[in-house]
């Protein structure tokens, strides 16, 4: 079965089509073609058999019996005196006028008989064995044949290859709506900025265009709304943070409170920084646009950033992975990975390869790892563990990649640690 809807919908209109033809045809040549080719075949066949009715009645006028046959029959009639039949194949021709003639014979008479139907293209040669000599006969083909048929086939044929070929005309024109709104799906579900579909087509396809506009409309609105109320709440949180770092300078430095202040002040900067980058996260999703950029370049500024500082990287990347995304966010996410893994491993790979209709992203080390029943609960916010840390970093990472119609998962490294692995479509 086609697994495209035209090659089905046409498969549909064509199976039927050419059944209803078979059966005409079959009508036709089975039953009217047959009892007209009979009946032809049995006008020749009587007019042989009374002209050597005539001959063995008659023998010493046989030159003026021939001569009557010729004239009455509009036969070619000549008697080879002495001759014997020589035996030959019978060679089959299109059509039932062959079989229907030989039938014929038979049945009048009980002597040997051929028929050659190729030598000439207007005549049918019959060679008839007689107890004196050989009959010849030269019946023309058009008492024969009946050429209604080939007329009759090329109308069949004909008329089902134009009723197809307008029936997939328009059906292509029907299918193409379908198309470009399963193209229009795709494409927003990778998180690219899709325009509204114009509905058009069969009132259902124009139909589920406009539900697909009205769906667009309020997940965009939805997004731009958690994107705003979380920016907002981020950015509020800054005013007690900086009075926090205020009260916490302001404290007497005494060797009983230093240890204090210190921890306090890590925790405050971890604070702000966790802010800051989900504030350029929002930023990000509220402007950027996908556009095709290289994703090899986006993977070398990120080992170079890690290099910096100081982590042991390897970077194995093909030259050019040119692909439509977001080309900040996946820099983000890419980092936030290689920065964890960094954090617990001694060394990293990163590495990407195109397989098919994807682009693979790997971010292996050779850290401690997740316990697999772990490793989901390390993408909820805020979630501690002694791969993540505590924040939005994987949080974020994942809506990124998610946003580009990808997603990320978490597996065993070859490394002896983790590995995380970015899907994203091409």
């Amino acid at each position: 079965m086609p697994r495209s809807l035209l090659g089905r919908t046409l498969l549909i209109m064509l199976v039927p089509l050419v059944l209803v033809q078979v059966i005409a045809l079959q009508i036709f040549y089975g039953s009217h073609l047959g009892i007209v080719s009979r009946r032809l075949s049995s006008a020749i066949a009587g007019e042989i058999s009374y002209t050597v009715e005539l001959l063995r009645e008659f023998p010493a006028d046989r030159e003026w019996v021939l001569q009557t046959a010729r004239e009455q029959f509009n036969l070619g009639i000549t008697l080879e005196p002495g001759a014997s039949l020589a035996r030959r194949k019978r060679i089959n021709i299109l059509g039932p006028m062959d079989d229907d003639l030989a039938s014929a014979l038979e049945g009048k008479f009980n002597a040997p008989f051929s028929m050659d139907w190729t030598s000439d293209p207007h005549s049918v040669l019959i060679r008839l064995q007689l107890p004196d000599g050989v009959l010849d006969v030269v019946a023309p083909r058009k008492r024969l044949a009946v050429g209604t048929i080939f007329l009759f086939v090329g109308w069949l044929v004909g008329s089902a290859l134009l009723l197809f070929s307008i029936a997939a005309l328009f059906m292509r024109n029907q299918v193409r709506a379908i198309h470009r709104l399963a193209r229009s799906a795709e494409a927003f579900g990778m998180g690219r900025d899709v325009p509204a579909i114009r509905p058009e087509g069969a009132s259902e396809v124009r139909q589920a265009a406009a539900a697909f506009n009205r769906m667009q409309d309020r997940i965009r609105r939805f997004l731009a709304q958690r994107t705003e109320m979380l920016a907002g709440v981020s950015h509020d949180l800054r005013t007690p943070l900086t009075r926090l770092r205020l009260a916490l300078a302001m404290l007497p430095r005494t060797e009983e409170l230093r240890q204090d202040v210190t921890e306090m002040t890590t925790d405050v900067e971890e604070m702000e920084r966790m802010i800051s980058g989900y504030l350029a996260f929002a930023r990000g999703e509220a402007t950027e646009q996908a556009e095709a950029v290289n994703l090899a370049a986006i993977l070398d500024d990120v080992a170079v950033g890690a290099r910096r500082a100081g982590a042991s990287l390897e970077l194995n990347v093909p030259a050019d992975l040119t692909i439509k995304l977001r080309a900040d966010a996946v820099r983000r996410a890419v980092t936030n990975l290689v920065d964890n893994a960094r954090r617990h491993a001694r060394h990293v790979v990163l590495a990407a390869v195109k397989q098919g209709r994807l682009v693979l992203v790997t971010v292996d080390d050779d850290g401690p790892g997740i316990p697999t029943d772990r490793r989901e609960s390390v993408f909820r916010p805020f979630e501690s563990g002694s791969s993540g840390g505590t924040g939005l970093g994987l949080t974020i990472a994942r809506d990124i990649v998610r946003a580009h119609g990808g997603e990320i998962v978490l597996e065993d490294s070859p490394l002896g640690g983790l590995r995380a692995r970015i899907r994203l479509p091409v």
